[in-house]
């Protein structure tokens, strides 16, 4: 048996954009011998290339991610590996049974409850029903819809349709599992669910395929990746390296990390703040080198300059601030001045974050100014590991390094007093 589970070569997949559709077969004839029509259609349409010449190739039990801004192409890829389009050029080969989970609800029929649903998929992946029913209350108890499984899925919720689509999915035992970024539809509890679930298929030996835009999610899932740019293979390997080349493609532009307020006022005010993170486009590894400059205004002499930065996470709770006091007047006379703060190991957990700044004299002073949600960057931790496990979202808001050690004394630390 080979251990190729997917081989691509050449594939491209070409649409018509703007061409006009027919409702029925007297349009279709009739604008077939119209030039009229003829000449609207080809005035107004366009082709447009979602995949050209991509050719790779995943072993059996590899788990891959596919990565690339939106209108890459990854999705179109998805649907061609799924079987659900064909592509223009090119010729896929796929040893092992598919399944796919593309969007909210795939393959399944709206009129039909969620136990037949479980066994119409089943059956499409060629499951026999006694395998189906030996996984069937396994699927239920993970999905968590067992209160409506007789019930039509065409009055689920969003989030119920994609948690018992992704429990067939994932439970049925295919040879090659494809994901869709449709995680994104479910609580921060069901992701964490189903990637442990996804990362536990990827053990088993299976095939796994997954596209998201969460990078933190890839790192732990996959061992390698495939990026895609304008539908065309920009560069595949080892998961680092393409995530990091992908961050560096996305960079927004060198302002996003700058907050500027060059109107001058006769206040005392902060006019510039800047970071620098240790990854383009606003992003920062847990861990690394973060610096920080900030410039301030002082049209007149003042008691003391007191500064203050915060950061905030997207939910609007203060992590972290640090000051900057001029004990000795450095930076109270009239002038311009710039700060720079570094932190060597900047260890916000993963997540994402703004600047919230200060500006004033002691308590009991003049307060100058207020300057909210600046400077958004996001912290990420692919690539770091402890151990056996994976770090998760929203598990805390800091790390530290730190060492443990077997202690040679067998002493109770809390001896027992009953």
């Amino acid at each position: 048996m080979s251990d190729t589970a997917i081989k691509v070569e050449g594939l491209a997949k070409l649409y018509k954009i703007g061409a006009p559709k027919s409702s029925s077969l007297r349009e279709s004839i009739a604008r077939k011998f119209s030039f009229l029509s003829r000449d609207k259609e080809e005035a107004s349409s366009t082709d447009y290339w979602a995949l050209q010449d991509v050719s790779f190739e995943i072993k059996r039990g590899e788990a891959v991610g596919i990565i690339g801004k939106n209108g890459a192409g990854k999705s179109t890829l998805l649907k061609i590996l799924s079987r659900i389009t064909e592509p223009t050029k090119g010729r896929i080969e796929i040893n092992g049974r598919v399944a796919s989970l593309l969007e909210v609800g795939t393959g399944f029929h709206p009129e039909l409850s969620g136990r037949e649903n479980v066994f119409l998929n089943g059956t499409i992946l060629g499951m026999t029903r006694r395998e189906i029913k030996a996984k069937f209350d396994e699927i239920v108890d993970f999905s968590g819809v067992e209160k409506f499984i007789d019930t039509p899925v065409k009055f689920y919720s969003s989030g119920m349709y994609v948690r018992l689509a992704f429990a067939v999915a994932a439970h049925l035992e295919p040879e090659i599992l494809i994901i869709d970024e449709v995680l994104a539809v479910g609580d921060a509890e069901f992701q964490k669910k189903c990637l442990g679930k996804m990362s536990e298929v990827a053990g088993q030996g299976r095939t796994v395929i997954f596209v998201s835009h969460d990078m933190q999610a890839v790192s732990r899932l996959v061992s390698s990746c495939v990026y895609l740019k304008q539908g065309v293979i920009v560069a595949k390997g080892e998961k680092n390296k393409m995530i990091n080349k992908y961050l560096e493609d996305i960079n927004p532009g060198k302002n996003e990390l700058a907050y500027v307020d060059p109107i001058l006022e006769n206040k005392p005010k902060i006019t510039a703040i800047k970071l620098e993170t240790s990854k383009p486009g606003n992003f920062h590894v847990n861990a690394d080198c973060l610096k920080v400059w900030v410039n301030i205004s002082i049209p007149y002499r003042i008691k003391k300059t007191c500064i203050t930065l915060q950061v905030k996470d997207n939910r609007g709770i203060a992590c972290l601030d640090f000051s900057y006091f001029d004990t000795k007047l450095v930076c109270s006379d009239a002038g311009t001045y710039q700060l720079e703060c570094v932190f060597p190991s900047f260890r916000l957990y993963m997540g994402r974050y703004t600047i919230t700044a200060y500006f004033a004299e002691p308590p009991g002073g003049e307060f100058f100014q207020q300057i909210e949600n600046v400077c958004p960057f996001e912290v990420v931790m692919y690539g770091a590991t402890r151990g056996d496990w994976e770090w998760q979202p929203y598990t805390t808001i800091y790390t530290e390094e730190y060492n443990w050690y077997i202690a040679e004394s067998s002493t109770i630390l809390i001896p027992n007093t009953n």
